[in-house]
């Protein structure tokens, strides 16, 4: 018995929680294989319609495997275009087993943004069910030659049957040679970033690095093997691969999907199915607060809402917690650089809801200032430059923008300014290009929306520039009031006046909408944002 054998053959559903080293190179395959043979008939995925077992979740990962093997080489690249059911997750196993990098995409992402990975990555097979948001895959595919895209192979996937039909659309160069199969160490899962302005850069990943993060997650939350996790962030990227993904295969436990958030239906999966951990960003937990229809269902078995993606309000997050009886935890970080800081059960309330938490023990970051150097002072304030266990290899073909992601001797650069203080908690208050630049100062987007939230009429805000001959920008609050509510420029200034918020933070304009836009990666589209700034204020004037 080789030693791989006796380690698979010591796992047990929820080992992972009591002796996690274990687990470090296990690939989330292997860990489905291991369950399907443990617990075959136990829930791996559930949504509204349907649930999934281990064994269905195995034999779905080998129906993708089997057909992958005939399209293209060994570790070439297949593009996944999928809901965030039990059907991504089968196609990243499936992908992983059949020795090929899945480049995941987001399933509401634009037609320029599907062409674009796929072009970068060079993924001649398309992974995808028979209708996208709408349209047919066969109608997808002449969108797409418009742009010069047009996959050898397309794998059609029915998630009713476990079914895998396979369309050959031209010669393709498949290997019939032996390759070794994939490590956790490995680069077998690219997704993109979830920025909402320009095209996506095309990140790495191993599973190593998804394993030890689920173990921080794990760690901050005391999740265990009792617990039933409910994810509504999207699949492909980095919250939705340790929440929905990893985290649930390496504890077996069950996962609650949604095809696409609703803050009613969201509500009634964690009602019926006792969730006792939910995943979903910031926006979406305000969302989920502020439904009428969520009131109606019954949350009191959460016990942990990990949120971010976006800044979390002290409000909202203090109102959330007050409802349901749920901590609200955190991880400060990104796609590239994994978790910086985490917050965790054993925080304060005032740890855990105005900071993004302790550095963590694993890994090495700076905080450097304009200059390069590293900041001093108390606190210390600055660009996050990071090292360890987390990381991302960087990105895909992009020689250019690894060379803006790390420093030349190393350290990834996170795109924020945070102050950091004695105690190691981590404060974002700002990003790099988050910033409105005014008569040549930098006045911080992220300060300026936590004031503005706070205002009784305000729902939800998007700060924003709007382009000025003289100053160059200035500043715009794009605000969703509560029913009934009215504001103005000159009310909210004066309500912030009053609040003690110097000038250079007033908005200067205020710009009603009746709702924020998403970008595909569930944060607040700024790029919306400011082209409803921009028409209403040009109007204006």
């Amino acid at each position: 018995m080789t030693d791989g054998e006796v380690r698979r053959d010591s796992l047990r559903p929820g080992g992972f929680a009591s002796t996690p080293e274990l687990y470090a190179d296990l690939s989330v395959d292997e860990l489905v294989q291991t369950w399907s043979r443990q617990i075959p008939d136990a829930t791996a995925f559930v949504t509204a319609e349907r649930s999934m077992t281990w064994r269905e979740y195995d034999r779905f990962a080998e129906a993708i495997a089997t057909r992958l093997r005939r399209t293209g080489a060994p570790r070439s690249r297949v593009a996944l275009l999928l809901p965030d059911t039990g059907v991504i997750h089968a196609a990243l196993c499936g992908a992983y087993r059949a020795n090929r990098v899945a480049a995941a995409i987001a399933i509401r992402s634009g037609l320029r943004e599907i062409a674009h990975v796929m072009a970068r990555t060079g993924a001649s097979t398309l992974v995808t069910v028979e209708s996208i948001r709408g349209r047919s895959w066969r109608e997808l595919l002449a969108e797409l030659r418009e742009y010069d895209i047009a996959p050898s192979n397309v794998l059609v996937l029915d998630e009713d049957s476990y079914r895998v039909a396979r369309h050959q659309l031209a010669d393709d160069d498949t290997a019939s040679e032996a390759a070794e199969p994939f490590t956790t160490s490995d680069i077998t899962i690219l997704n993109s970033t979830s920025g909402t302005t320009g095209l996506p850069k095309v990140v790495t990943h191993t599973e190593r690095r998804w394993v030890a993060f689920a173990r921080e997650a794990m760690s901050g939350g005391r999740i265990g093997p009792a617990d039933v996790i409910c994810s509504v962030v999207p699949a492909p990227y980095g919250f939705g691969l340790w929440s929905a993904h990893f985290l649930p295969a390496l504890l077996g436990i069950p996962v609650v999907l949604t095809a696409r958030f609703d803050t009613a239906d969201t509500a009634l999966l964690v009602e019926r199915e006792r969730a006792t951990v939910l995943c979903c960003v910031s926006t979406q937990f305000k969302m989920l607060l502020r439904s009428e229809n969520a009131r109606e269902h019954d949350l009191s078995s959460l016990r942990v809402l990990y949120t971010g993606g976006e800044p979390v309000p002290y409000d909202d997050a203090l109102a959330f917690e007050q409802r349901t009886g749920a901590s609200v935890l955190q991880f400060y970080g990104s796609n590239e650089s994994g978790a910086v800081s985490r917050t965790t059960l054993d925080d304060d309330v005032d740890t855990r809801l105005r900071t993004c938490g302790r550095i963590l023990p694993s890994m090495t970051v700076r905080i450097l200032d304009d200059t390069g150097a590293d900041a001093t002072g108390s606190p210390r304030r600055g660009q996050p430059a990071v090292r360890g266990p987390l990381v991302s290899p960087g990105y895909w073909d992009d020689p250019a923008a690894n060379a803006e992601l790390f420093t030349a001797d190393g350290w990834m650069l996170l795109g924020d300014i945070v102050e950091v203080d004695d105690t190691d908690r981590v404060r974002v208050v700002g990003r790099t290009a988050d910033f409105v630049i005014r008569g040549g100062k930098n006045i911080s987007i992220v300060e300026i929306e936590q004031l503005v939230r706070a205002h009784p009429s305000v729902s939800d805000v998007a700060v924003v520039g709007v382009p000025d001959p003289i100053f160059g920008e200035r500043v715009c609050a794009v605000v969703v009031l509560t029913t009934g509510a009215d504001l103005t420029t000159e009310t909210l200034a004066s309500w912030l006046r009053a609040e003690g918020v110097s000038a250079e933070y007033l908005p200067e304009y205020v710009v009603p909408v009746d709702r924020l836009h998403l970008g595909p990666g569930g944060k607040t589209d700024r790029a919306a944002a400011r082209e409803a700034a921009s028409g209403v204020v040009n109007l204006g004037r």
